[in-house]
């Protein structure tokens, strides 16, 4: 996987001391001119990601709608 990452966002992790989240977007993921992705990646140090999760634009408000019905 290649691609140019643009961190839009990054805050701390919930239950960790250093961890992060980072949202940004990836343009062009699998190649010259693959469409861009949302990136969602997760650090549990605030190093290298330990999971990551690239979402089309074309799913992402099916996500956030899940993402909403999930808040407590």
């Amino acid at each position: 996987m290649s691609g140019i990452l643009e961190i839009k966002e990054e805050f701390s992790l919930a239950g960790t001391k250093d961890g992060t989240i980072s949202i940004g977007e990836l343009k062009e993921p699998y190649g010259q001119n693959s469409d861009p992705v949302v990136s969602i990646a997760i650090s549990l140090n605030g190093d290298e990601p330990d999971w990551k999760v690239h979402i089309p634009y074309e799913n992402l408000t099916d996500v956030i709608s899940t993402l909403q019905g999930m808040v407590k």
